[in-house]
Formats: structure tokens, sequence, C-alpha cells
């Protein structure tokens, strides 16, 4: 639980949620995504400082082709193409902080909330009786992703999702807890407490734990359907 975090303003009584919880349902985990990871991951400020990279190389080499000094060849084109990566890299990183400090996931009991929003704040809620499967991904950074696979009943929309949403999937939107420092955790906390609510009955794997955490520690107890 992060109630205290200063990075977490939020103004009910409960971050994270939109009303106390009902009783007979225990909050079991809140979180928040890594900024660094989303910056990187979700708002690809990597590619565009690469972007900008070539465009400096490219303008440096077409002016020492023309026979232009080196310094020249350097200078001319950087006054305007250093400031306007530098501004472009800083924007994908204020968003990606920005991301970061209005989100809050949580796991209860009975369900996972992803309360999201820059501008205008709001809650989704995910009953475990609506997920299907859950998907984790480890990345190269130790952050992960765990996508929410919904049943065929269960629409949300992509752009209300976005950036808490699984990439590409359209037309059949998944929830993503995004840039999670420790996903291998919080997919075992999540598959104990789908399984526990659901007294097991069909079961459902979270996919991609066990082939994607290192030192090959086993993969999170299915969620039964």
């Amino acid at each position: 639980m992060i109630k205290n975090d200063p990075h977490f303003n939020d103004p009910l009584p409960n971050p994270g949620l939109p009303e106390d919880l009902p009783q007979g349902e225990t909050l079991l985990w809140q979180g928040v995504p890594r900024a660094a990871s989303l910056a990187v991951r979700v708002f690809h400020m990597r590619k565009v400082a690469i972007y900008f990279a070539l465009l400096m190389a490219w303008a440096i080499a077409a002016r020492l082709a023309e026979g232009q000094s080196l310094a020249n060849a350097v200078l001319t084109p950087g006054r305007w193409l250093v400031p306007m990566g530098a501004v472009a890299v800083a924007f994908l990183y204020l968003l990606a902080w920005l991301t970061a400090r209005t989100t809050l996931y949580t796991i209860t009991s009975k369900r996972v909330a992803l309360r999201v929003g820059i501008a205008l704040t709001m809650t989704i809620n995910v009953p475990f009786s609506r997920i299907e499967a859950a998907d984790v991904k480890m990345n190269a950074d130790g952050t992960g992703d765990i996508a929410l696979k919904l049943g065929t009943e269960t629409r949300i929309a992509y752009l209300i999702l976005w950036p808490h949403a699984r990439p590409w999937l359209v037309s059949k939107p998944e929830p993503m807890l995004r840039a999670l420092a420790d996903p291998a955790k919080v997919a075992a906390i999540l598959g104990r407490a789908v399984a526990q609510s659901a007294q097991g009955t069909t079961t459902v794997n979270i996919k991609g734990l066990r082939e994607q955490t290192a030192g090959g520690s086993p993969s999170a107890p299915a969620i039964p359907a």
C-alpha cells in the first residue's frame, strides 16, 4: 500500500478506489508504474532521441560533402536540431512522469482497479469474473507488464485505457498494468487472489512468467475463471 506516497495525491479517502471497499473485500496490493520505463517503452523517448541523432549525423555529413569546415558542419544544424531534439525528449519524459504520478494500480480480493488519467482522472474496475487470462511480460530493465485478457462480453475502449492497454489490440483491448517494479510478485498476488475468489473451477494460466523470469523461478498460480 502506498497511501502516503508523496508522488500520488489522490483526493479520495481511499487512494486508487472511488469508494470504500465493500464488506468482505480486502486490499491486497497497490503500486505505480516506473516513469523511466514508461518513457522508453510507451512514449518511445529513446527512439525519438536516436531519430534526432541520425538527423544531426546526416546534416553534418551533407555539409562536409559540400566542402564546409567541420566546425560549420556541426554548428549550423546543431543550432536548431539539438534544441528541438532536447525539447522533444524532455516533453516525452514529462508525459511519462505525469502518467506515473497520476496512476495507481490496485488489486483487491475481488478485482483489479486502475486509477488513471492526467487531466481527467477515472477508475477502471475489472472484476476477477471478467478476466480470462493474464499475460506477464518481463522487460530488460527489470520492470514488467501484466496484460488482462477479458471475456468477450466485456469491452473497454482502447482510447480510454491507453497507455494502460496492451499495444495494438485495438479491436479487443486488454487492460495492462505497465512498468511494474516487481511484476513476478504482482502476478503471484493476482493469481492467488483470483484462485481464492473463484474457489477453483476452470483455471486460466498467468502466461509468460516461468519463461521470462530470470533464474527459472516458478510461474504464478493459475487463475480460475
